[in-house]
């Protein structure tokens, strides 16, 4: 399992990497590997409001639909919509393939540093 250690995650398997203020978010390489092979994606809508800890999205795979999960609150300024045609990106290379981007972050409290969330996924 690979954790990239210039990311913070959250305990629900997104990942976050800040640049230039923006939050770009997408999932982790244990929640892609969990979910098998990816086949929909339900994005946000531009404009949306992000709030820590509650879903702004989905993802379908072969075995379950399982929610997309906010690691921090904002509003989403963009949304990568070549998920829409190829969701199995998120397969491909999980931490290469971004979801949403949010600024005006807040509640960055309980993102977790690469060792921690490693420690997280591993009990």
């Amino acid at each position: 399992m690979n954790y990239p250690a210039e990311l913070q995650y959250s305990r629900d398997h997104e990942w976050l990497r800040m640049d230039d203020g923006i939050a770009v978010i997408g999932i982790s390489d244990f929640a892609q590997s969990e979910l098998g092979d990816v086949v929909f994606v339900n994005l946000p809508e531009v404009g949306d409001e992000a709030t820590a800890g509650e879903p702004f999205g989905d993802v379908e795979s072969v075995k379950a639909v399982s929610d997309l999960v906010s690691p921090v609150t904002g509003t989403v300024c963009a949304v990568n919509e070549e998920l829409l045609d190829a969701p199995e990106k998120l397969n491909e290379d999980p931490y290469g393939t971004w979801i949403i981007k949010v600024e005006n972050v807040t509640d960055t409290e309980d993102l977790l540093s690469a060792e921690q969330y490693e420690a997280e996924c591993t009990h």
